[in-house]
């Protein structure tokens, strides 16, 4: 099964949201491992959309039986985004946040919910209900930076990355939204070094080859660019992938390369 398009898979999407994933649906799951910027569980995640329909039947039962329960919540969100139902994955979020007020993996869901659909200024404001100023997370500050860049505030988003850095350092996915952030805002050599330090690092997921892949295709090298993006596609996709950041770089496409919902939208943020 290949649900993503194949020019999909190369891009990060670099103001989704999520976040990657991308899209930037995130939250955070009990037990089950977290990404910052996509509403999917690290690695017990489901990978087919069969699971994922069988995973929001499970949790919207849960959810619907007592819709106070936060953790009810947030799983039935993950499952609802995953099958492209984003704007009930943040109403379902909306109301927990209601019943949940201060429990801070609600809100960085209901927060990441709601860049996902675009509502970007209210995301951030929910966001920084997640956490504290004395009691910062990682977590949420790049999904704080990854919401700034869509809004196009890149330096802002970078300080917000960095600050995520200063707790984690060397943390490949804020490493990933970083160089994005630098990808967008046209510093193509320095979201290159940023981004093969995230690669360097063995715990880097594939998407941030993908990442690193993309902005050395905006740079013109393409053989490079298809060499690295095969360490995870196969020949042809990666070549698919390559040509189609030519017909990007040459119509210099900055705008689609940040819309969540433009052609590179699946490819993530992390």
């Amino acid at each position: 099964m290949r649900p993503i398009p194949v020019r999909a898979r190369l891009i990060a999407s670099a103001a989704s949201a999520v976040l990657l994933a991308a899209g930037l649906g995130g939250c955070k799951t009990t037990g089950t491992g977290e990404t910052t910027g996509s509403i999917v569980r690290a690695s017990t995640a489901p990978r087919s959309e069969a699971e994922w329909r069988r995973e929001a039947d499970t949790w919207g039962a849960r959810y619907g039986a007592n819709p106070k329960d936060g953790q009810a919540a947030i799983n039935y969100a993950q499952a609802l985004r995953a099958t492209g139902q984003r704007a009930q994955a943040a109403a379902v979020l909306e109301q927990g946040s209601i019943h949940n007020p201060h429990d801070t993996a609600v809100l960085g869901a209901y927060g990441r919910a709601l860049a996902d659909i675009g509502s970007y200024g209210q995301a951030l404001e929910v966001l920084s209900r997640a956490h504290t100023p004395d009691r910062p997370d990682w977590r949420i500050l790049s999904a704080q930076g990854a919401v700034l860049d869509q809004m196009g505030k890149h330096d802002d988003a970078q300080r917000h990355y960095a600050s995520a850095l200063k707790i984690i350092p060397d943390e490949p996915s804020v490493l990933s939204n970083l160089g994005l952030s630098y990808a967008l805002s046209k510093n193509l050599p320095k979201a290159e070094e940023t981004l093969k330090r995230a690669n360097a690092n063995p715990a880097a997921e594939p998407k941030v080859r993908q990442n690193l892949a993309l902005v050395v295709g905006l740079q013109g090298r393409f053989a490079e660019a298809e060499q690295i993006a095969t360490a995870d596609l196969s020949p042809e996709d990666a070549a698919a992938n390559v040509a189609y950041l030519r017909q990007m770089l040459a119509q210099k496409d900055w705008k689609t390369l940040r819309s969540p919902d433009g052609p590179l939208k699946r490819a993530g943020r992390s």
